[in-house]
């Protein structure tokens, strides 16, 4: 009897499921385009341009702060070099626009920003030592993990629009950060989260 009723009640919550699903989808409305909208691909290539020039720009400031909080060697080091890889790859994206026959133009990255509000927030909401560079390694390897799906995005467009340039800057800059990406793990995982765990 009881199998039966748990039976039932299964039964009731997946029907609920999909009436909600299908509640959300008639309810939902079609976005209204801006007047300044991307109407191709290469508009969308270029505002996508705009908004990791200005995310790279913005990481550029905000690394140094990251490296001074840090107090593993190696982790201080690597954001360091990373630090220097970051002004090349704001660099490269210059030579991109160049190619493009436009002027270099940032345009604010509010996923860059939310990304490195919350690095500064675990700083401030961790001790120094172990946890806090578990801390700085965790926010750090969200913003790698976020430019390496935006300048795979940008280098397949670029392969699209026959950008050869662009997509040779752009892959150059891409292996970076999937190397810089490696390294955090790397570095997390040799002994520095385990020395978190006892602090």
């Amino acid at each position: 009897m009881e199998t039966k009723n748990a039976s039932a009640k299964k039964t009731t919550a997946r029907k609920t499921t999909k009436t909600d699903v299908k509640s959300t989808s008639k309810n939902a409305s079609k976005t209204p385009a801006k007047k300044d909208a991307a109407k191709d691909l290469n508009d969308l290539f270029e505002d996508a341009l705009k908004d990791i020039y200005w995310a790279e720009k913005a990481l550029a400031k905000a690394l140094p702060k990251m490296q001074k909080n840090a107090t593993d060697p190696k982790l201080k080091k690597a954001i360091g070099d990373h630090l220097e890889e970051t002004k090349e790859h704001a660099k490269r994206l210059e030579g991109c626009f160049k190619a493009l026959k436009k002027k270099a133009e940032a345009k604010k990255c509010d996923a860059m920003q939310g990304l490195l509000d919350e690095g500064k927030s675990i700083m401030e909401e961790t001790k120094p030592g172990a946890v806090r560079d578990a801390g700085i390694i965790a926010a750090a390897q969200k913003v790698e993990h976020y430019e390496i799906a935006t300048y795979g995005t940008l280098a397949a467009y670029a392969k699209v629009l026959k950008e050869k340039d662009c997509l040779k800057y752009l892959l150059s800059t891409l292996d970076e950060e999937k190397n810089c990406n490696n390294l955090l793990t790397k570095i997390a995982d040799t002994n520095l989260n385990s020395k978190a765990i006892n602090e």
